[in-house]
């Protein structure tokens, strides 16, 4: 293929060319909501009805920028939740060495620390599958 040396831009796709179009008619409604969701998923509307019917609506759409801002609160609550475990376990080794800790307290203590462990676990394989759709 000869190349125009005048010719600037993007070089025509050789492979997965869009060559077929469907034109769609949509209600006032239904367009607004096409825009709501253009504009909170920040996502063109052709990419965001390619892969809604594609997909058959399989395809997980979501909201990245929510999704990160979601897993950054997540994540300070795991630190501080963290930072409160290491306050009462230091609470707890002062009391012992003043010879005032309770079995009844340290049991206590013991319960929600396995607890807490229960549920970290749970939240790490939630993370996991997320991070699996994500990927897919």
């Amino acid at each position: 293929m000869n190349e125009d040396p005048k010719r600037k831009g993007r070089p025509p796709l050789q492979e997965g060319k869009r060559t077929f179009k469907i034109d769609v008619r949509f209600t006032e409604e239904e367009y607004k909501l096409i825009l709501d969701m253009e504009k909170t998923l920040s996502i063109s509307k052709t990419n965001l009805i390619r892969t809604k019917v594609l997909r058959n609506g399989a395809g997980t759409v979501l909201n990245a920028k929510a999704l990160i801002r979601e897993l950054s609160l997540l994540s300070t609550e795991l630190g501080r939740s963290g930072n409160n475990i290491n306050q009462l376990a230091h609470h707890a080794n002062t009391l012992k060495l003043k010879s005032v800790l309770s079995p009844a307290v340290v049991k206590r203590f013991i319960l929600l620390l396995e607890n807490h462990l229960k549920t970290r676990a749970e939240l790490n394989i939630s993370l996991r599958r997320l991070i699996r759709i994500l990927g897919s």
